[in-house]
């Protein structure tokens, strides 16, 4: 494969990048309401695939037995990634806090599949946040991401699937689903779900994009707008036609899709980092 497909660095430093926003983890830590720190740990599974937007370049496969190790005093973490296994290819990672207070830790094994003009990538292996102060510890599994027009075209990315974050300690969950481009790009990026407890009663709606920022917003306001919403002249009845990677026929990017719709009463609960000037440009050089 011609090196200019590849990015500067291997898998086992994108792995890295899951940390990006780890003040999430912090801030978790800190609540007291089983809830309240679902919401915030649904925001971080969330923020962990942020940095893969227009980040289409392969990175380069580690030897069996490479390690990759960060410590991130101002951040108060550190962590290290092995390559485990060579065929199949699994990466495993542990990331663990200086003051004790969480550990997040997984592995990763990419199915591949080329659908012609495609290539889709099935995340296998589960992710795992413990926080220690309030013994939880949370599993998921990251959604699936499809890299278009790898032939001919320009490159862009979609994340699509349902990503169901289990508080094994309390038995809440949160559903969450990235949503497919769909047949105008209407759906490009959006993520919508909800937290349920134990008894399995709807208790949040949590909803944004993955590239830019996630909001929560309770129940009923959220039924509320949704039924005004349909009063003011959206169509109930519209089809909607998704698509994935297998079989399509037009791989055009849709155009950039405008700001989440922020709906009154709603609490903010991750924004992405902007990235550096010139980002694009310096990932390119080897």
């Amino acid at each position: 494969m011609p090196v200019v497909f590849n990015e500067p660095l291997s898998f086992l430093q994108r792995i890295s990048e899951y940390m990006e926003h780890t003040h999430l983890i912090h801030k978790a830590c800190s609540l007291s309401d089983s809830i309240d720190r679902m919401q915030v740990v649904a925001a971080f599974a969330v923020s962990a695939v942020a940095s893969q937007w227009e980040r289409t370049g392969k990175p380069f496969n580690p030897l069996l037995g490479e390690t990759y190790e960060l410590i991130r005093e101002d951040e108060g973490y550190r962590l290290i990634s092995e390559q485990v296994s060579h065929h199949p290819p699994i990466s495993a990672f542990h990331a663990q806090s200086l003051k004790q207070e969480f550990e997040f830790h997984g592995s990763i094994y990419p199915k591949l599949k080329f659908w012609g003009k495609s290539v889709e990538a099935e995340p296998k292996g589960t992710m795992t946040l413990e926080l220690l102060k309030h013994k939880e510890a949370y599993t998921w599994t990251n959604p699936m991401c499809c890299v278009h027009n790898i032939i001919l075209g320009k490159l862009w990315i979609e994340q699509y699937g349902t990503v169901e974050i289990v508080n094994h300690s309390t038995g809440d969950k949160c559903i969450l689903n990235f949503k497919p481009c769909g047949m105008f790009g209407k759906e490009l990026h959006k993520v919508e779900g909800y937290i349920q407890d134990k008894s399995k009663k709807k208790r949040q709606v949590i909803y944004g994009k993955w590239t830019e920022c996630m909001y929560s917003i309770d129940l009923k306001f959220y039924d509320t707008y949704k039924k005004s919403e349909k009063k003011t002249g959206s169509d109930p009845k519209k089809l909607k036609q998704e698509r994935t990677c297998e079989g399509e026929e037009e791989d055009e990017c849709p155009d950039v899709q405008e700001t989440v719709t922020v709906i009154p009463g709603s609490a903010l609960l991750w924004r992405i980092t902007p990235r550096p000037a010139h980002s694009a440009q310096l990932i390119l050089r080897i």
